[in-house]
């Protein structure tokens, strides 16, 4: 939790996917993160559908199919395989 609270990323549970797309832009600006980043509604449904908790990397080809999933994170991705995975698709 120190280093969340070192990079500025502590917030409540969000309640409202405004609140919600609030917390992630502080996010992204104070992580530096350059990809893009979607946001679940407040009703989850993504990760529902994705079971992406705790930490999951995804990789969505051009016709809406997952072209890559990760293992469970933090430990169990690694970016370097969703790098390999970009290229195959290219």
């Amino acid at each position: 939790m120190g280093s969340n609270v070192r990079d500025g990323v502590v917030f409540r549970n969000p309640r409202s996917d405004e609140e919600r797309i609030k917390v992630a832009d502080s996010c992204v600006r104070n992580l530096g993160i350059r990809m893009p980043a979607l946001i679940d509604g407040i009703d989850n449904k993504v990760e529902q559908a994705y079971t992406a908790w705790p930490d999951r990397l995804y990789l969505i080809d051009k016709d809406g199919r997952v072209a890559f999933k990760s293992k469970p994170g933090p430990f169990g991705f690694h970016p370097a395989g969703l790098e390999e995975a970009i290229g195959k698709l290219k």
